[in-house]
């Protein structure tokens, strides 16, 4: 029976100390059980390591020059918070523990502490990690298998629905293309949920794990390929097993990696690392990008023969912007889902609001709409009060802003226009915006008052 519990061995721990000698040791006996092990001596390198790679355990001093561990915690925003944390100090204030606590401590360790007693909290952080990476992939396909539905009439959804019955009990490989926010995912599950396969739906973000993690994460591992793996271990592949494995930004994949997963493609065998076994598997393979790969293989980027084999079926979900006869249909669905979720009443949209829907360009598609929706059921504005600031076209000037708006206005638009793109992350937003993200909550305190923490 497949085990989708990955070993310990798999997860990546990022080590905040301005000691030293404590980053040292800790990194000396944690690379002994662990693939990847980083270590930084402030919260400003600490943010560097973390733009590049994502780690599943912080372990974080709380005194630390300029910022303390705490204020950097309380300053992450949700989804950057998905790390579980540890914090040390060496300060014996029972007060300072219950903040941590009070900040999403996973653990709190006073110095100085026995080897063993960091080793325990490590292990139950980890336990709780998988445990509740199991409860997260169980409540989404619970979640999509409820609302799987493709949501769409226009003609350019018609045919890709009807692409999607016509590939779908095949075994084929399917690319998916789309700018981010179209639904490839929603597209992916459709495929697999028509293909009657009995087997499981395995996502995998291809663009979220280190890439010296992603060979043993997709194919697994024997005991001994590397530091810390003491045992053998099942990878996506093998776990997806009779269904279905789903290769999100497939453009973000390595080119060892693109040379690895062409192998498998033609052999339809993998070989765990550190392994000369090759095991047989039974997975369709689905791959979705937001790149033009064809620009990427002319670029170097990507494997021409890699391109040509995922590119054999095709599937192109065209942009909210192109299907604006959509987005009536989609509101009222997202408005009567959302509203279940929170709890809350219905909000109503009129005829005006539905044709200003239809009118934006909306660049960050499906996912930036149902932000919208959802920010305006939260904050109990009415959609007219949300775009009536929304300029009218005889208006615009060159830049496409009202001739008549302040520099301020203008400033407003814009930032509130990025964070939508990427679906309320004001932390991604502040890195597009080349700002920190103190800077814009600062602004959105100083435009929306009280209301800015609701943003999120």
């Amino acid at each position: 029976m497949n085990n989708m519990k990955p070993l310990p061995s798999a997860v990546s721990v990022l080590i905040v100390d301005d000691e030293p000698g404590m980053r040292s040791f800790l990194k000396k006996a944690l690379a002994k059980k662990f693939a990847l092990v980083e270590t930084a001596s402030s919260v400003e390198d600490a943010e560097q390591l973390r733009s590049r790679c994502h780690f599943d355990l912080l372990i974080v001093d709380i005194r630390l020059p300029g910022r303390s561990g705490i204020e950097w915690h309380e300053a992450l925003n949700d989804q950057e918070r998905r790390s579980d944390i540890i914090f040390m100090t060496g300060y014996a204030d029972m007060d300072v523990a219950i903040k941590a606590l009070r900040a999403g401590a996973s653990d709190f360790i006073m110095k100085p502490f026995h080897l063993e007693q960091m080793m325990k909290a490590v292990d139950r952080c980890i336990e709780r990690r998988l445990l509740k990476r199991e409860n997260l992939m169980l409540r989404r396909e619970v979640s999509f298998n409820q609302s799987s539905t493709i949501i769409g009439q226009s003609d350019a959804m018609t045919e890709v629905k009807h692409v999607i019955e016509r590939v779908a009990p095949t075994n084929a490989v399917v690319l998916i293309e789309g700018e981010s926010g179209t639904g490839k995912e929603l597209v992916a599950r459709q495929l697999h949920i028509l293909s009657g396969r009995q087997g499981p739906f395995v996502p995998v973000n291809c663009g979220a794990i280190a890439p010296e993690l992603l060979e043993s994460e997709l194919f697994g591992h024997s005991a001994g390929a590397f530091t810390g793996a003491k045992g053998n271990r099942e990878g996506l592949f093998s776990f997806a097993s009779g269904g279905t494995i789903f290769l999100d930004e497939i453009g973000e994949m390595p080119l060892k990696m693109q040379t690895a997963l062409l192998r498998v493609l033609e052999q339809r065998t993998i070989r765990p690392v550190g392994s000369e076994k090759e095991i047989n598997i039974d997975v369709r393979v689905l791959a979705a990008t937001n790149r033009k790969l064809s620009e990427e293989v002319e670029a170097g980027n990507f494997r021409r023969d890699l391109y040509y084999r995922l590119n054999v079926l095709d599937i192109v979900i065209p942009p909210l912007r192109e299907r604006p006869e959509d987005i009536v249909e989609l509101t009222h669905h997202f408005t009567c889902q959302l509203a279940a979720e929170l709890g809350v009443k219905e909000v109503v949209w009129s005829h005006e609001d539905l044709l200003k829907l239809q009118q934006h360009e909306w660049p960050g598609n499906i996912r930036e709409l149902r932000n919208m929706i959802e920010r305006c059921i939260l904050l109990g504005k009415p959609p007219a009060e949300y775009w009536k600031a929304q300029p009218k076209a005889e208006t615009l000037g060159e830049s496409g802003y009202p001739l008549q708006w302040a520099l301020k206005d203008v400033e407003r638009d814009h930032v509130t226009r990025v964070v939508d793109v990427h679906g309320g992350n004001k932390s991604a937003a502040a890195r597009d915006l080349g700002v920190s993200r103190k800077t814009l909550d600062r602004k959105y305190k100083e435009w929306f008052g009280g209301e800015a923490d609701k943003e999120e």
